[in-house]
């Protein structure tokens, strides 16, 4: 059964969309401008047979510092949790390159379908296989790794390392069709130098960074999947 090289990105980019409400100013909470307005007005209008306690007006200019400060605090903190969501996004940006494991190398077959998935070879392919395994771990089916021909028709002694995609109908090596459920795939391979490789379904290479929508999705094959599936970067 052929494989196809994954390089295309089958993700679609969704519409940016940041729900702010720019030149509307609220007008339901009191600033601190606001008390110092009231305060000054109170002092203008006092009884002078009764001025003021000046306890009060200590407090009340205790209460307005005490205002001012939690407005710079939470201003300050604001602008922490801004820069800290940017550090976090360059921090991703970093992880480019490196391999995201998903933490799974299952997929859900139905009878009768063609179930198609994507494994990474880390190393080049000479010879090879895809194995279907049950929930018990064992083998039920292979799928043959086919190298390209090239222009003369001849066989290719090995392609590049990469992601590849495959296609399972569903037939076992008993010549049964698989039955719906949970299967689960491996690779064993030989490499260009002759050495005998070993690999799965669920981890690929970090190829791209993507922000939509306050989510971290990360492109691993040829589909984007968010930051939060990824079980392990490594």
């Amino acid at each position: 059964m052929a494989i196809n090289s994954v390089g295309e990105n089958l993700a679609t980019n969704g519409a940016y969309n940041d729900g702010s409400t720019n030149g509307v100013e609220d007008k339901t909470a009191l600033g601190k401008d606001d008390f110092m307005t009231l305060l000054l007005v109170e002092l203008q209008h006092q009884d002078p047979t009764e001025p003021m306690d000046s306890e009060k007006i200590l407090t009340q200019t205790s209460q307005l510092a005490a205002l001012e400060s939690a407005e710079n605090t939470n201003k300050a903190l604001e602008e922490l949790a801004a820069s800290l969501s940017n550090s976090q996004q360059f921090a991703t940006v970093s992880a480019i390159g490196k391999t995201a494991d998903l933490g799974s190398n299952a997929i859900a077959h139905d009878e009768g379908d063609t179930t198609s998935f994507e494994v990474y070879f880390p190393e080049s392919i000479a010879s090879g296989e895809v194995e279907i395994l049950d929930s018990e771990g064992n083998i039920v089916a292979t799928v043959p790794i086919e190298l390209p021909k090239d222009e003369n028709g001849d066989i290719a002694e090995s392609i590049d390392s990469g992601v590849y995609q495959f296609d399972w109908d569903g037939t076992l090596t008993s010549g049964d069709s698989a039955g719906s459920g949970v299967y689960y795939v491996t690779a064993s391979y030989t490499d260009a130098a002759g050495n005998s490789q070993t690999t799965r379904m669920g981890a690929y290479p970090i190829e791209s960074i993507r922000f939509e929508d306050g989510d971290t999705l990360v492109k691993v094959g040829s589909n984007y999947v968010s930051l939060s599936e990824v079980q392990e970067v490594y």
